[in-house]
């Protein structure tokens, strides 16, 4: 089947009404606590990370309760990092030694993750690395990031990447078919050319298709994290991926193809500044910050997926755990106005928020205190059904205030009982009005 935005429509709907998800970075990097980058960064040897291998042993691992604060906190799909690109596998592969059942933990990890988060009704999506700084066969001494990189006893080092390949493939192949279905793959990293057919991309989809007609794939196997790919051309690739994976920033007016027409896309992000455990970053974004950014990411039409970074223990740490209950605090009371909700591009960005929409239903997500009412730009006040606050379904009235009267054809709300006063918003995060247009 030709790989094209409306196949990738089709098979990302779920996709685009769940909007939220967890990210989970969990490996032996997490007992340095110094980023799954660790390896790189500080140029490791095999035999200087050898210690984390033979430490590995998160007896407090709990993958069920993982999904019970994502589920609580409101997001639909998890995706665990099956392998990052120090090659350890959290999965029993029968390809190579470098694996959690080889550790004190004894135990196929992926496994356990995956019946867990099915178990609470949730998507399960698995993080693939291209790269693996383990296998012999991965280019060393002239690579951008190998930890060996520029290591003299490296230079005329001879591999066979086409062995490399088979490997990955392999990996990949026991990922497709080992953990029943698999709802995303989150394939990383490419670079320079490192990219595409370089790791035999056109194989590699069609094998992954073939077990897994219905996973969704990043862009990654693409282009880098800098990139959106062919995905937003005119000639999208069979390895394009169906979502473009912007990190750690929002893109300004979310993702469109060379036709103007909407593509799939998710905002990964971290809490603090770290993607795996970090006990020293203390750096945590608030609240009140990404709670907004889902709501901006779903107004350009994106999803958000929300990292955490569970410690050598398996324990996700009590600053991020504050963050997924007010996550809960605030999606229970409106999650309405996230699933299976979109931008609407008829309507301007207001000055105190953002809208979204979902049918005839519009929601207007109050950020800033205004003066008196709140100019609702874009909608008409004669196409008005009802407006209500949605966290208490308590009724909001179109003002007919004195004020008002200069700005003919702008629907104004007021939220208290004199049109012209100025109310508090009963939210400081985010106050939603559900404003219900008539057909």
């Amino acid at each position: 089947m030709k790989h094209t935005l409306e196949t990738i429509n089709s098979r990302t709907q779920w996709f685009r009404e769940a909007r939220f998800g967890m990210f989970i970075h969990w490996g032996l990097y997490s007992i340095p606590g110094k980023g799954e980058w660790i390896r790189s960064h500080q140029k490791l040897s095999i035999e200087d990370y050898e210690p984390y291998f033979r430490a590995f042993d998160p007896k407090e691992y709990n993958p069920r309760e993982w999904a019970k604060q994502a589920k609580a906190a409101g997001m639909k799909y998890m995706v665990l990092t099956a392998k990052h690109h120090d090659g350890f596998c959290l999965f029993d592969s029968k390809f190579t030694d470098y694996k959690s059942t080889n550790t004190p933990a004894g135990r196929d990890l992926v496994k356990e993750f995956v019946d867990a988060v099915r178990a609470e009704g949730l998507k399960v999506g698995l993080y693939f690395s291209l790269i693996d700084w383990y296998h012999p066969d991965f280019p060393k001494y002239a690579d951008l990031n190998h930890p060996m990189r520029g290591n003299e006893a490296y230079r005329d080092e001879k591999i066979n990447f086409d062995r490399y390949l088979e490997y990955l493939h392999n990996q990949v192949k026991e990922i497709v078919t080992g953990y029943g279905q698999i709802d995303i793959l989150w394939f990383d990293y490419s670079y320079e050319d490192m990219v595409g057919e370089k790791w035999g991309a056109s194989k590699l989809i069609d094998m992954v298709r073939h077990y897994q007609p219905n996973v969704i794939v990043d862009n990654r196997l693409e282009t880098s994290g800098e990139g959106f790919g062919s995905i937003v051309t005119d000639e999208i690739t069979s390895y394009a991926g169906d979502f473009v994976s912007p990190e750690q920033i929002v893109p300004h007016e979310g993702i469109r193809n060379f036709k103007g027409e909407p593509v799939p896309w998710e905002l990964c992000l971290t809490m603090n500044n770290n993607w795996a455990y970090n006990p020293t970053d203390y750096l945590y974004k608030s609240s009140q910050t990404l709670i907004r950014k889902l709501v901006e990411c779903v107004s350009k039409n994106g999803n958000m997926i929300l990292n955490v970074g569970p410690d050598a223990l398996g324990r996700i740490n009590d600053p991020s755990k504050k963050i997924l209950d007010d996550f809960h605090q605030w999606m229970s009371r409106n999650s309405e106005a996230i699933y299976g909700c979109s931008g609407d591009e008829n309507l301007p960005k207001p000055d105190w928020g953002y809208y979204t929409r979902n049918g005839n239903t519009v929601y207007a997500h109050v950020f800033e205190q205004t003066i008196g009412p709140l100019a609702l730009l874009g909608i008409s006040k004669e196409n008005v059904k009802r407006m209500s606050f949605l966290h208490d379904g308590s009724e909001v009235k179109i003002s007919e205030s004195w004020t008002t009267n200069a700005y003919k054809g702008i629907c104004f709300a007021q939220f208290g009982e004199v049109p012209h006063f100025t109310y508090p918003l009963p939210d400081l995060i985010d106050s939603v009005i559900k404003i219900e247009l008539r057909e």
